[in-house]
This record gives structure tokens, sequence and C-alpha cells, in this order.
């Protein structure tokens, strides 16, 4: 159960006393020429108004808020599509070398060839894995290399004098940025209705092919969990009517090392590094987003791209329909080296471990949510992969207890929520997602939990509706959270109570 912590912890600003020191530095700092290190006086400052507080004092005040919060350290986190697993600590430890951190993207090229190197290897291994020819590794995030993918099929299209091809085939059981990126790089997006078996229909699609169809943004397995096992016919489809195949890596790890994007027809792919190759992501970051793409279009990526010359590696410009930069420098080295790290660890058997792992995972709490009053897993007959979505419309209409109300429920049973109302074709939705690094005992734990709040929903329904009571928030009016007139990040600034 979560701890009870306190809302309204002070900022450091707050516990700030005048006098008090926490750390003594290592130089002398000598203002007055006798012999410490000297600043330029245009580099002092006296207006610099930073809190004074003692280091046990630091220490308590980050420990309590870090008690707060929650994570995969702390416990479940079944948050859907996000993968949110373990991060071993040897990647930890390797990320956090000077080596890694302190080196600059404008450094000279020759003494960066260590940090290239990887690079080059990481990209080796990328390609292995999902059967492309070439990756950027530059994208700061999925959405990012999503936008860098769409941009590449807009330019491939135009350099071909192919002007009309405007429209983009997104399903409605793909990952929920899909469209926005799609129409970012310009694109119409047209929606594509999944069929009974959470499949996309592939009549349906062939009839929404044509001249105009610029290309068509495939999750797989989608967010239902399921795998598409139409998927090599729906790329000849696409490929036959002049349209470019894009695969959203944020489910991969449903097929890693299982199955190749490549293999089933996809032109480009975009991988979410924080998810499947192991780095701690949450709260809008870090993430790394790489984009490959087969040898038709690798000339598209976006630069620049870490090539060799002998045995030297160099930033390569010279991409001739590169779509140019999607962001500075040449990618989130430290995630890099994180995801390099878990590959090399895990190696291709040990990947497959983990993809079988999740899928165990997921069937198996699956089959045991079926029995529990009031909740339905959707498409119940089709084998999941990594993720499962269990409606709790029966319920609401029931007992008025929502997806929303049993999340928070979830919380104050020291369980992260699962992702709710997505996708949206399921009513009610809960989207579960339990890691290869969960285990039995913390599926049946979460199992547990629901049941327990689905007996409370239809025994006293109220007592959900104020949930959750023992974290260290109380429930937020969600709406005026979100308003911006209502979101203070600064200090000086106290939420208000009726939050």
């Amino acid at each position: 159960m979560f701890r009870q912590a306190r809302y309204d912890e002070p900022t450091l600003f707050e516990l700030s006393r005048e006098g008090r020191i926490g750390v003594l530095m290592d130089v002398p700092w000598d203002m007055g020429g006798g012999g410490g290190l000297q600043l330029d006086a245009g580099l002092l400052r006296e207006d610099l108004k930073l809190p004074e507080i003692s280091q046990v004092g630091v220490i308590r005040h980050y420990t309590r808020l870090s008690q707060m919060n929650w994570g995969v350290d702390s416990g479940t986190y079944p948050l859907g599509s996000c993968t949110m697993k373990y991060n071993p600590r040897l990647n930890e430890d390797m990320s956090s070398d000077d080596r890694v951190q302190l080196i600059h993207p404008w450094q000279d090229v020759s003494t960066v060839q260590g940090a290239l190197k990887l690079m080059s290897r990481l990209e080796w291994m990328l390609c292995a894995l999902t059967g492309m020819s070439r990756f950027s590794l530059q994208p700061a995030a999925g959405a990012n290399g999503e936008l860098a993918g769409c941009l590449m099929i807009r330019k491939y299209h135009r350099d071909a004098g192919d002007l009309k091809r405007d429209e983009m085939i997104v399903p409605d059981t793909a990952h929920g940025t899909n469209p926005a990126s799609a129409s970012m790089a310009g694109f119409k997006v047209v929606e594509m209705p999944t069929g009974s078996d959470g499949e996309i229909d592939l009549e349906l699609l062939k009839g929404a092919l044509s001249e105009r169809t610029a290309g068509m943004m495939m999750t797989n397995p989608n967010t239902l969990g399921i795998f598409e096992s139409n998927v090599t016919k729906i790329s000849e489809a696409v490929h036959s009517a002049g349209g470019i195949m894009y695969y959203d890596g944020a489910n991969l790890q449903g097929m890693l090392g299982m199955s190749r994007p490549g293999d089933l027809g996809f032109d480009i792919v975009h991988l979410n590094l924080h998810k499947t190759f192991s780095t701690p992501h949450g709260g809008g970051g870090p993430g790394s987003g790489p984009v490959g793409a087969t040898a038709k279009l690798e000339g598209y990526l976006p630069v620049p791209l870490v090539s060799r010359n002998g045995g030297s590696y160099y930033w390569d410009y010279d991409v001739p329909h590169s779509i140019g930069k999607v962001r500075g420098g040449g990618g989130s080295f430290p995630i890099l080296v994180r995801a390099y790290c878990y590959i090399l660890s895990m190696g291709l058997e040990g990947l497959k471990s983990s993809c079988a792992a999740a899928v165990l995972n997921t069937n198996y709490f699956a089959k045991k949510v079926e029995g529990i009053r009031g909740l339905n897993v959707a498409y119940p007959s089709r084998l999941k992969k990594h993720e499962v979505v269990v409606s709790a419309e029966e319920m609401a209409r029931e007992t008025g207890v929502t997806a929303l109300d049993l999340s928070k429920a979830l919380l104050e049973r020291g369980i992260h929520a699962p992702t709710i109302y997505f996708p949206q074709r399921v009513k009610q939705a809960l989207m579960f997602e339990f890691a290869d690094s969960e285990s039995k005992e913390e599926i049946d734990r979460c199992v547990a939990s629901l049941m327990e709040i689905s007996e409370a929903a239809y025994s006293e329904p109220q007592q959900l509706k104020g949930a959750p009571s023992t974290t260290s928030r109380k429930r937020l009016d969600e709406v005026r959270a979100n308003h911006p007139r209502t979101m203070r990040l600064s200090f000086r600034h106290k939420p208000s109570a009726d939050l």
C-alpha cells in the first residue's frame, strides 16, 4: 500500500535558513588574489538566491518526495502500451559513466570514436532485430520517430512526382499518437475500423486504398494486444496501391526476437528504446525513437547517420534525399548506451525469452480476470501478446463504478493504474501490460486487488468514488488540474485545496 505522505511538502526554499550549509567546496575560492582560483569579476553574482540547507535536510527532502512517487522500482506498473519493464542496474552504471555523460555532440569526431563505434554497432543490432537496412538514431522519442517516418513517406512520393498521395491509413487500434504524427506531416488521416476479430478487415482496407494513398501506419501487435495475422497480405495490398508501410514499434515487446517487421513487409520502422530496450521513462522522458528503413528508403533517413571510413567513424550528412534533422545532436546517447548494454547482456535468446515471458504474463492475467464480476476481457477468444484490454462497462452500468474509479482504487492498493479509456473502441477500457520482469506473485496480487475492488463496487460503490484515500494526494479534479489557468509550476503558488 502507498505510504501516507505529506502532499504539502515544503520546497527547499521554504526549508532554507540563513547561514546553513550542506557542502564544502573542494576548490579554495579566493576572491582577493591570495592564491586560490581566480574568477573574472564579470562572472561573480551576489543576487543568486539559492536555498541554504544542511546536507541531511536535502537528503530527507528528496527521500520524502520519492516516497510520494511510484515507479518500476516501487512495484507493479502495468501501464498498457508503455512496457514499463525493470531497468537493470548494469545499464544504469554504464550510462552514468563520465565518458558517456560529459561528451558533447559538437566535439571533434576524433575525440568521440568510441561513442560513434557504439552507436554504429547498436544500429547494426537494431537492423538485425527488425530487418531494416539502416537506422538513424537521432529521433528523441516515439512520436518524434513517427513524425520522421511520415516526413520520409511524404518526401519519397514528392521526389517521385506523385503529389496526389495525401492520405495516410491509420487503424483504430494503432498507437495513439499515429493520427497526430500523420496530420503534422501534412496527411489526411483515413481511419480504418477494426473487424469483429480484433484485426484489420482486409477487404475493407482494400476498398480504402487508392491513388491518393501515401501509406499505412500499423502497430503490431495492435493496442488490443492481438497480432495482426494478415499483416503480410496487408503489406502486399498497400504496396500494390503504391503506398509505404510504416511500423510503429511501441509494441515490439510482443514479438521481440520472434518476428521482424521487415520480414512482414514494413518499409519504415521506429523503435522506442525507452520501452523495449530498458530505459527508465515516464513523466515525459527521457526517450529515444530511432527510425529505420529498408534499402529503398534509407536515403530519406534523418541526418546525421553514423558511418565508417576505414577504421574511423564519422557523422554522415551525405544522405541524398534526407528529410534533414528532427532534433539537435545525433541521438540521446545515454539511452543508446543503455539499449546497447541491454541487448549485449540479453543476447538474441534472452530477448526471445523476454518476449515469451511478457506474453505468458499477459495471458495468465487475462485468464484470471475472466472470473471477476463486472470485468470482461476484450476479444476473449484471441491469444494476447504483451498487453490485454479489459472492459469495465458492465461494472459501470450496474454499479456506477467506472474505469477511472477502479484505477484510482488500485493506487491505494500499491499498484499503479493501467492505461484507461484506450483504445477507444472498447468502452470503459483498462489496458494492462505486465512486462517480462513481473512475477506471478505480483500479477496474482493485482488480480486479488481487482477482485476486492469488484466486491466493493457491488456492495459499497460510494467508497470507491472517493478513492484513493491513502496516497500522498487525494483524487484530483482532473479537468481543473489540467486547465492552463489552474496549473501553477512555481513554488510560490500553492495548489488549490479543492483540486
